[in-house]
């Protein structure tokens, strides 16, 4: 499977299946994604590996974090995977991927710290595309 970023000069690889997908409420994570939750997977470490880009990767620690760090593109900031501080996962986002990771979301993490405007998307209105502007 390959991963990018959003501009494509970080690209990378992972040779085999991801271990575990979920999904993390856990207020770092909502910092780092400006979003509600990330959508990580997590691989072993021997079987990723960079492409293209690699001195692009930047990398941020929390200090006080026995295993957060993220990694994101320095030209462009997309998010982009990262070595967990123990050195047994790569912590892949989900969207990095350019195809189908093959893997499916096996649950939700730090529920309780999930964030206060949070709502199930199933339960909110789809439209294929930008809907009309209503005047």
């Amino acid at each position: 499977m390959k991963g990018s970023c959003l501009c494509g000069k970080v690209r990378f690889s992972l040779d085999q299946k991801a271990k575990l997908f979920q999904y993390c409420h856990c207020s770092r994570c909502q910092k780092i994604t400006g979003s509600a939750f990330a959508a990580n997977l997590y691989a072993d470490p021997a079987s990723f590996k960079w492409l293209e880009g690699e001195e692009l990767v930047g990398r941020y620690e929390v200090p006080d974090a026995k295993y957060f760090a993220t990694g994101f593109c320095k030209n462009c900031g997309s998010s982009l995977p990262w070595l967990a501080k123990g050195g047994r996962s790569v912590v892949i986002p989900a969207g990095s991927f350019d195809e189908d990771p093959g893997l499916r979301p096996k649950q939700n993490t730090f529920w309780a710290d999930k964030a206060c405007w949070y709502e199930e998307p199933a339960s909110l209105p789809c439209y294929k595309a930008l809907p009309e502007r209503k005047s």
